[in-house]
């Protein structure tokens, strides 16, 4: 299908990359962004009017899992491929712990050709740092950079020998590309399905104290520093997390970081109902380590958002707090619960949370997404701030249903996604066949 020329007007664009926030039409040609300005006409052009909705680049999610290979009761790539772009994802890096692991160039040819059949948006595997995660052998990393991977990570297990964390950071010196690192001292979470706390002292269940976390941020901090490696922080949640980023940072450590719209919106108390949908790995903290993440997050210590969608069956989830799997999925949600639990109720900046979804996570993959710069492909993300729903586990286009926000009233929804010029979404409904 060739790419149209297609004028989109009267939105407000929102670029961080060039520090852009106002009224502005955009122009897109073969694929990329011709011109960005007011007023701008175009004969040719397919018009879209757009008035009273935030237009932006593309989405970028460092962290999603989409199962394939070996999982596909749970995700697919093309179910988990709906499911950002309707909530206006147009990049997803994919973790490497599925089943084959993605510790060879021929699991991750393998994932790009079943993107590259689904073809919906850009799917960027990470390949592990580890052979089968197992913590005890490096992979072969320049051959998953030459096969394709955007980055290395055992998430879902921590690089525990920290011999074998500092021979990958000084690998990424060679390949350029980020360790994302899941950090946790299992001698320390042991057995624990919820923060650490009183909390947990009172519904009677094993914690996960913050230090399991922290202990392993502040080992490859130093290491990182020690290495020059490039290390990016997975899914922070605690408030001591948060400071070692921001102390590193200041010392001049090439550390970026992420957090999920999880951590900085729900508390440790959500488990008092004993719903396994609010069991992940971090655990939900206490509202204290949220506030400091969103802090963080304000003042540039966490450079992104990033949801670990980390779908999982039905009949997993349903098995008992103790027994069920971590994890929940969020891409769908994603934008709609920050707008509304901080930019319409706390007046947080709604350029920075496009920030930290666009730009500053292209640059940590080395990305040429994330801007809406003439020349950049034109991947663009469309929503209203205004409309109002709630989400139904009826409706979720991702295969799963483990979402913390089922029937919350939310503020704010996706509406249109162009992927490289090409017409995704629009006005809230796939344009491909399911």
């Amino acid at each position: 299908m060739s790419a149209k020329t297609i004028l989109l007007k009267g939105g407000r664009l929102i670029d961080p990359s060039q520090g852009i926030d106002g009224q502005h039409d955009l122009l897109i040609e073969n694929g990329r962004i011709a011109k960005v300005g007011k007023n701008l006409k175009a004969d040719s052009a397919e018009t879209i009017e757009l008035k009273g909705k935030i237009v932006c680049p593309g989405f970028i999610d460092l962290h999603v899992h989409f199962r394939t290979p070996g999982q596909e009761h749970k995700e697919t790539i093309r179910t988990g491929s709906r499911a950002a772009l309707s909530g206006g994802f147009t990049t997803v890096c994919l973790m490497a712990n599925t089943d084959p692991v993605v510790d060879s160039p021929t699991i991750v040819e393998f994932i790009k050709g079943e993107a590259a059949k689904v073809g919906l948006i850009q799917v960027l595997p990470y390949g592990a740092v580890t052979l089968g995660l197992k913590g005890e052998n490096l992979t072969e990393m320049a051959a998953l950079q030459e096969a394709g991977v955007v980055g290395f990570s055992d998430d879902g297990m921590p690089v525990s020998n920290a011999g074998m964390m500092r021979r990958a950071l000084e690998y990424s010196r060679v390949t350029g590309l980020p360790v994302i690192d899941h950090c946790e001292e299992k001698e320390l979470s042991g057995h624990g399905v919820m923060h650490e706390g009183l909390t947990s002292c009172r519904l009677g269940l094993a914690g996960v104290p913050s230090e399991a976390e922290t202990v392993m941020i502040a080992r490859d901090l130093l290491l990182a520093e020690a290495t020059g490696g490039k290390l990016h922080i997975a899914h922070v949640s605690t408030v001591a997390g948060a400071e070692l980023i921001r102390a590193a940072k200041k010392r001049g450590v090439p550390v970026t970081a992420e957090v999920t719209p999880h951590h900085l919106t729900l508390s440790e108390e959500a488990l008092e109902s004993y719903d396994s949908r609010f069991k992940m790995n971090p655990p939900l903290r206490p509202k204290k380590d949220a506030q400091a993440l969103r802090e963080a997050l304000n003042d540039g210590t966490i450079d992104a958002i990033a949801t670990d969608h980390a779908p999982h069956s039905l009949s997993e989830k349903e098995t008992g707090l103790i027994q069920a799997p971590f994890g929940v999925i969020g891409l769908e949600t994603a934008l709609a619960v920050l707008l509304t639990e901080l930019v319409h109720k706390q007046g947080f900046s709604l350029a920075t949370l496009i920030a930290a979804w666009t730009h500053k996570p292209a640059k940590v993959i080395g990305s040429d997404r994330g801007t809406l710069a003439v020349g950049a492909p034109a991947d663009i993300t469309v929503f209203d701030p205004e409309q109002e729903w709630s989400p139904d586990a009826g409706q979720t286009a991702s295969k799963s249903k483990n979402s913390p926000f089922i029937g919350w009233k939310l503020k704010g929804r996706v509406t249109d996604v162009w992927v490289s010029g090409q017409a995704r979404y629009r006005d809230g409904r796939f344009l491909t066949e399911d």
